[in-house]
């Protein structure tokens, strides 16, 4: 057959259906003229470049299929020439299932999707694992602007491909499509607002927000609102235009400018509780405080989407460490705002570590239910309304020898730790902590 993929894919019971079904006419003519459809043109090699994701299935030794999401950057998948294309493997789940699937089946199917346009790219290849010591090809599929460890690469000898016809592909649309659709309706929004207040204050109306808070040097728009818990809410910010943002570490935390109900322009720091490896947008979380300073009440009564904030620029006076040492991470309360993005820095990186995330109530732990479902094991959940507490001590007597300790809550819960540690004999400076104020 002249059609490479169809050659492997159309077997003798698909080729017999086909002419059941009266489609088998349709594909008669691939089978004619010389071998196609197995070296990479200009058209595919501009459409790989252009996909943050793929779907991948192997062939395990039981004789089972098994399908793998992968994703990363855009154009994580590189074309090298006509016949070959590969990606580097970053440190995930550890589960090493596909990995394990291609020691011993070198067959891999592929499948790259643009749902916004509703085209696919189907591919059969072979798979050749490149293991860390061999540089000079990891370099030529490594992402020097994805920060993430590479354990392995996978190169491919393409097979053959085919392409697929749009039926049935409902378009989605990933957060930079729908970032780009909505700037042009943002920007509108944030001109009405100005002309808004510009009318208001020449007519000596009542008091109005302003276009632009704060004075700082880094400007962002609010894009999203979230309701984590009956009071907290999440405000996701982006650059306006629709840059990537300054880069982050887990444990960065934001000067944000705050109107006070009384009229004084004043800042308060958050930390930045999206993962650090997400390039374009920050996420700050924010507990109303009904008897505290006034500053997230008015966070709560004024901050919404098209609003444009002048902030300072990422600050991180808790860093997480670099390398392989166990962490335990501890927080209270609100306190997992800095918590959460350690743990997705961790994870990322196949360092060992375990949450211990206390609350009033699992309704009011934000991030709860997102955290147990990634992390899974390596969290334990501590309700006050379900009667349940930390044992501070045993997690300390527990931890893996060289543990470094990360704790974020309430004043309680540190003066806690630190008894715990005291009473234990948990070296002091194994742990670092950050408090609300």
């Amino acid at each position: 057959m002249a059609h490479s993929y169809h050659e492997i894919a159309f077997t003798p019971t698909i080729l017999d259906l086909q002419a059941r079904a009266g489609s088998r006419g349709s594909y008669a003519a691939m089978s004619e003229g010389s071998r196609y459809a197995d070296r990479l043109s200009e058209r595919e090699a501009g459409f790989i470049a252009q996909r943050d994701s793929l779907y991948m299935a192997s062939v395990s030794e039981t004789g089972w299929p098994y399908v793998q999401h992968r994703g990363g950057p855009r154009g994580f998948m590189k074309v090298l020439d006509e016949k070959t294309l590969g990606f580097a493997d970053y440190s995930g789940n550890r589960q090493y299932v596909s990995t394990g699937n291609f020691r011993q089946d070198d067959r891999v199917s592929l499948f790259f999707m643009d749902y916004p346009n509703r085209r696919r790219l189907k591919m059969l290849g072979r798979v050749r694992i490149v293991e860390a010591h061999e540089s000079d090809i990891l370099e030529q599929l490594e992402d020097p602007e994805y920060a993430v460890q590479i354990e392995r690469a996978f190169l491919i000898t393409v097979e053959g491909f085919d392409w697929n016809c749009p039926a049935h592909i409902t378009p989605r649309f990933t957060e930079d499509e729908v970032r780009a659709g909505l700037e042009e309706l943002m920007a509108e929004n944030r001109r009405l607002q100005r002309a808004l207040d510009s009318a208001a204050n020449e007519e000596g109306g009542a008091e109005t927000s302003d276009a632009v808070l704060g004075e700082g040097p880094l400007e962002l728009v609010i894009s999203g609102v979230r309701q984590l818990a009956p009071n907290i809410r999440a405000y996701e910010l982006r650059d306006p235009a629709g840059r990537d943002l300054p880069p982050v570490a887990a444990g960065a935390h934001l000067k944000v400018p705050v109107r006070l109900p009384g009229g004084e322009l004043t800042e308060r720091h958050y930390s930045i509780g999206s993962n650090p490896a997400r390039p374009d947008a920050y996420e700050i979380a924010v507990l109303r405080e009904e008897q505290g300073r006034g500053g997230s009440r008015a966070v709560h009564d004024s901050f919404s989407i098209g609003a444009v904030l002048r902030t300072g620029l990422p600050e991180n006076h808790f860093p997480l460490h670099e390398g392989d040492t166990p962490a335990v991470l501890i927080a209270g309360g609100i306190g997992i705002t800095a918590i959460k993005p350690m743990a997705q820095a961790l994870e990322l990186r196949g360092t060992d570590f375990h949450l211990h995330y206390a609350g009033k109530s699992r309704r009011e732990m934000a991030f709860r239910d997102r955290l147990q479902r990634q992390l899974e094991s390596r969290m334990t959940v501590y309700a006050g309304a379900d009667g349940e507490r930390m044992d501070l001590e045993a997690i300390l007597r527990e931890a893996p020898a060289e543990a470094l300790v990360y704790l974020c809550g309430p004043e309680r819960l540190i003066a806690g730790v630190m008894a715990a540690a005291k009473a234990v004999g948990f070296p002091r400076e194994r742990i670092r902590l950050e408090r609300f104020s």
